[in-house]
């Protein structure tokens, strides 16, 4: 069964309105497939960011943990315990927006302090240390895939959004929108045929009217 748009009457001043809006609609389509064409594409960057900062922040954990057991299997679990209550945490995150092709994603600045790490490395494996400045680089990569990865699923949101929307112009509105034109074309059309074939007769029914009264030829 043909959809058509509602209550439109079949008008000409109706029809020239609903062309406008079928238009519209198409260029707005158009439009709203380059956006997420151009959204994708930008998704599959982030996302291969996500993914290095990610190997990064892990391969990063991985050697501070090495330290750390060796530090604590040198100087014992207390002593390795005792070293990083020792630390003045020196970070502090401030947390923006910025506009990737219409989408507000986070903008995560790590501020870094001056670090105190308060214990003394004659009483400490130097493995602390080691552990210590691991643990600190990974801080910076974990904010930076913190902020990638929010950007990822905002972008990602927005891609859906986009996709329903161009499939709504392209399966719903726009082939309403042609379906009610060529109704209301045919139905124009049909209303001149007549219109047409009434005037024709009314001509015929005038001459046949002048040829019977008197004085006609």
């Amino acid at each position: 069964m043909v959809e058509l748009i509602e209550g439109v009457s079949p008008t000409r001043m109706e029809l020239i309105m609903l062309r406008r809006r079928r238009d519209l609609a198409k260029k707005g389509h158009d439009l709203l497939r380059e956006k997420q064409d151009a959204l994708i594409m930008e998704f599959f960057d982030l996302l291969e960011d996500a993914r290095r900062a990610r190997r990064e922040v892990e391969d990063r954990l991985r050697r501070a943990f090495q330290f750390l057991m060796v530090a604590k299997t040198s100087r014992g679990l207390l002593n390795t315990v005792s070293a990083s209550l020792a630390v003045e945490d020196p970070w502090e995150v401030e947390v923006a927006t910025r506009n990737i092709m219409g989408v507000s994603v986070p903008l995560v600045q790590l501020r870094e302090g001056e670090v105190r790490r308060g214990y003394s490395l004659r009483d400490t494996s130097p493995k602390v240390d080691d552990a210590a400045k691991e643990f600190e680089e990974c801080v910076k990569h974990v904010v930076r895939l913190a902020e990638v990865e929010a950007s990822v699923r905002a972008l990602a949101d927005e891609i859906q959004r986009t996709k329903r929307r161009v499939s709504a112009l392209e399966h719903i509105l726009i082939p309403r929108l042609e379906n009610t034109v060529k109704y209301i074309t045919m139905h124009l059309e049909e209303m001149e045929r007549e219109s047409f074939f009434r005037l024709k007769r009314i001509k015929k029914r005038l001459e046949a009217e002048k040829v019977l009264s008197p004085g006609g030829v």
